[in-house]
């Protein structure tokens, strides 16, 4: 089974635009965003067996994942630009 990536312009496609300009202007957010797209990948990378990990290993990935996931839907909720 091939498992996709979580990228967050597809989790939250009615704030494609705001994501773009928070990339752009805010660094806090630009940290965040970059943090959850590395660990996707690692996630991305476990799921269809390039790469080796265990089960608590991949279950920290998908916490940590959902951690920055949930900060980073909180910022675009909450920021009014």
């Amino acid at each position: 089974m091939q498992y996709e990536h979580h990228d967050l312009v597809h989790e939250f496609p009615e704030y494609r635009e705001k994501i773009h300009n928070l990339k752009m202007t805010n660094g806090h957010f630009k940290k965040l965003f970059d943090n959850y797209h590395k660990i996707d990948k690692e996630v991305y990378r476990v799921e269809n067996d390039i790469e080796p990990a265990s089960d608590t290993t991949m279950e920290d990935l998908k916490k940590r994942r959902l951690a920055l996931k949930d900060e980073l839907f909180n910022i675009l909720k909450h920021n009014t630009h």
